[in-house]
This record gives C-alpha cells, structure tokens and sequence, in this order.
C-alpha cells in the first residue's frame, strides 16, 4: 500500500513540474518580428528639367526610378525583451543571428545586466555583438550551447566576425 501512495505521489510530482515547465515561458513560441526605426522609401521621384531652349509650357516630368535594388533592412544592435523571450529564442530571430545556438554571444555581450543566463526581464535591453569575434570562438560559444558537432554555423546564420 505504501508503495502505490509514495508512486502517486512521484507521478503527481513529475506532472506538476512539468506543467510549470510549459507555463513558466520557455517553450517554443513564434518568432516575432522587431520593428526597425529606418524604412526605406520606393516612390518615384520626378524631376523637372528646364533648358533655355524650350519654353516652360512644353516641358514634361521625367520620372526618375528607384534602383532596381532595394536596401535590406539592416540587422538590430540591440534588442529589448518582451514577456517570455529567452536568449535562445532572441538568438533564434532572422534580423539577431538566425541560430538559436549563439545566445552566449549575447550573454557574454551583457554580463553587466545579466547574472543568471536562464533569468531574463521584459525591458532589459541587450546590445547584440556584431565584430570582435573570430569563427574558433563562435564555435567555441555554439559547443558550450550545446550544438551538434560540426560546430560550425550554418547556412544563414548572421556570423558576427571581425
């Protein structure tokens, strides 16, 4: 009898930490996009010319096109955290590094701000290294984080290198 109380009582607690687990924030959630303060504009511009030559009435608006290659938006310096991030997942976004496997850069970025990895607060604002890194000391960062081997990034990956 005791055997089946004390095995309800294991089951019921690996349940309850379980369960605190998926609400406690670190499960995986949607990536969302940052806002970027700078925009580019793809409107068309026109310019008038005047000569000497013919009179104002006559003259027509020369449009002047936009060049066929639009500016990328350029990739964040810093982030500020929102409800539930974790460093893996502000690693994991498309404009930070693009790999989940780099958040001790961003770690080791801001020990001035934060003193456990895994305790991270909504408005803390994070600068994201972007040079001063050389490719044996990010796979040196994606190895302590756990990544399989090679650890070389992959394809994709925003590589802060010097």
């Amino acid at each position: 009898m005791k055997r089946i109380i004390l095995f309800r009582t294991l089951v019921t607690i690996v349940v309850s930490i379980g369960f605190i687990f998926v609400i406690s924030g670190c499960t995986k959630k949607p990536a969302e996009t940052a806002t970027v303060e700078e925009t580019t504009v793809s409107q068309k511009k026109q310019v008038t010319t005047v000569t000497k030559e013919q009179p104002v009435e006559k003259q027509k608006p020369v449009t002047a096109e936009p060049s066929a290659q639009e500016e990328k938006a350029p990739v964040l310096q810093f982030h500020v955290v929102k409800k539930g991030e974790c460093l893996w997942w502000i690693a994991e976004y498309e404009d930070i590094y693009n790999d989940p496997f780099m958040w001790p850069l961003i770690y080791n970025a801001n020990k001035d701000k934060i003193t456990n990895p895994n305790l991270i607060y909504p408005g803390q604002k994070f600068s994201i290294p972007r040079i001063g890194y050389t490719m044996g000391e990010i796979e040196q960062s994606r190895k302590s984080a756990g990544a399989p081997r090679p650890y070389t990034p992959p394809e994709g990956t925003l590589i802060p290198i010097q």
